[in-house]
């Protein structure tokens, strides 16, 4: 009731229909219970440290880590 109370005060609609809302959170077991009602709010989550990143390090940015790592680790991450 919360999650939708919330998406009527952003969109003024019952569902998120596109990214104009996403709830944020730090909590391994947050978004796990988040992603429950995901079918019937259209309301996506995600960490708030991956979202910082997506804007800071741009599109691939986990792909480049990855490879980075796989190639002989890296010495530090700055966000």
């Amino acid at each position: 009731q919360e999650l939708q109370a919330g998406i009527r005060a952003f969109t003024g609609g019952d569902r998120v229909t596109g990214d104009e809302v996403k709830i944020l959170t730090s909590c391994p077991a947050c978004q796990q219970g988040l992603l429950r009602y995901e079918d019937d709010t259209g309301l996506k989550s995600d960490y708030i440290v991956v979202e910082l990143a997506d804007h800071r390090l741009g599109d691939g940015w986990r792909q480049r880590f990855i490879e980075q790592v796989r190639s002989g680790g890296i010495e530090r991450v700055l966000l």
